[in-house]
């Protein structure tokens, strides 16, 4: 029987070993295709000599300075959003417990909007402040839903009920924006790469590399905690020590990630349930799920850029994708009379 279950085991992981290798390609597959195609197209062993620093003027400026920054802040956005929201959808225990559902991402459109709107703020103004405010209305959300002990379903409801409140912010601070602070929050609010350059990278990674570190070092934790908080804390798991710097570590990253390219709708949201469904594997997922949302970004800002009929944000893109799927979400879980 053990035999059986450790042979069972080592198939499940390299299956999952196998996934992650295939989303690994995918990506490169995605990162070489931006840097290569878009209003025109620069072969391959240009691409190579650019990046060498040995590239024609020409080529130069197109790939290093418009599509390098935009491919680099795509995949390490996608990456930071699919790993935080994969954390919450596994320390919750149910796949609406994202990011974009319970309000962290509302709270940082909030005040990012008002900063814009009210402050005529920009840049690493508007940053902060969308930061601070996540991480403000996690807390919020976390304390609202404290009754004995935090129940996802209630966390749910409480982190939807705080959105909208949220929501109604945002357009009520639309509706008094001028000209200048309408333009410019409406680009922040579709989740866009555009503008995109090296220096906004740094705290991405920062944040992917310290944040997403700090989660990854979790996942058997996490792993433990899919059983219940009791199944957990029998084998030695902390269990409120756990859930603190998993919520902390996702906060920041996903906050950070908001920041630079504003709320990329769903990625957080549909990262992790797709990187279950194609893999066919369970746990934490994070790694996988991190991949997954970063070829989601890269693939929907390609697709909105050069295969639409006019230019699309990546973030209406991904909003399409990920909309229809919340909605089945929602059906199956009110046919299980249930949201936890």
């Amino acid at each position: 029987m053990i035999r059986d279950l450790r042979t069972l085991r080592l198939r499940n992981v390299r299956q999952l070993w196998r996934f992650t290798l295939l989303g690994l390609a995918l990506l490169v597959v995605g990162f070489a295709l931006t840097l290569s195609v878009g209003q025109s197209v620069t072969p391959p062993m240009d691409v190579i000599r650019v990046l060498l620093g040995e590239g024609a003027p020409g080529d130069t400026f197109t790939v290093r300075e418009l599509r390098l920054p935009r491919a680099v802040m795509g995949v390490v956005a996608g990456m930071c959003f699919g790993l935080a929201g994969s954390a919450f959808q596994v320390l919750l225990r149910n796949p609406l417990a994202s990011p974009d559902i319970i309000g962290i991402s509302a709270g940082a459109s909030a005040a990012a909007v008002c900063a814009i709107v009210f402050f005529g703020a920009s840049g690493p103004t508007v940053s902060a402040v969308a930061i601070l405010s996540a991480l403000g209305v996690a807390v919020l959300v976390y304390v609202l839903a404290w009754r004995d002990g935090v129940a996802s379903g209630r966390l749910i409801l409480v982190g939807i009920g705080v959105a909208a409140m949220l929501q109604s912010v945002v357009a009520y601070s639309l509706s008094k924006a001028p000209a200048w602070g309408l333009q410019e929050a409406l680009r922040w609010l579709s989740g866009t790469l555009n503008g995109a350059s090296l220096g906004q990278v740094g705290p991405l990674l920062a944040a992917l590399v310290i944040g997403g570190g700090v989660l990854l070092t979790q996942s058997r934790a996490l792993a433990a905690l899919q059983m219940g908080d009791d199944a957990a804390s029998a084998i030695g798991v902390p269990v409120a020590q756990t859930r603190i710097l998993v919520v902390l570590s996702a906060v920041a990253v996903i906050a950070v990630a908001t920041a630079v390219c504003g709320p990329i709708a769903f990625v957080a949201f549909l990262a992790r349930p797709l990187a279950s469904r194609i893999s066919g594997a369970g746990g934490p997922l994070l790694l996988l799920s991190a991949l997954t949302g970063a070829v989601l970004v890269v693939a929907a800002d390609y697709t909105g850029q050069f295969l639409l009929p006019a230019r699309y944000p990546v973030g209406i893109v991904t909003g399409a994708l990920g909309a229809p799927y919340l909605l089945y979400l929602i059906a199956r879980i009110h046919r299980k009379g249930a949201l936890s």
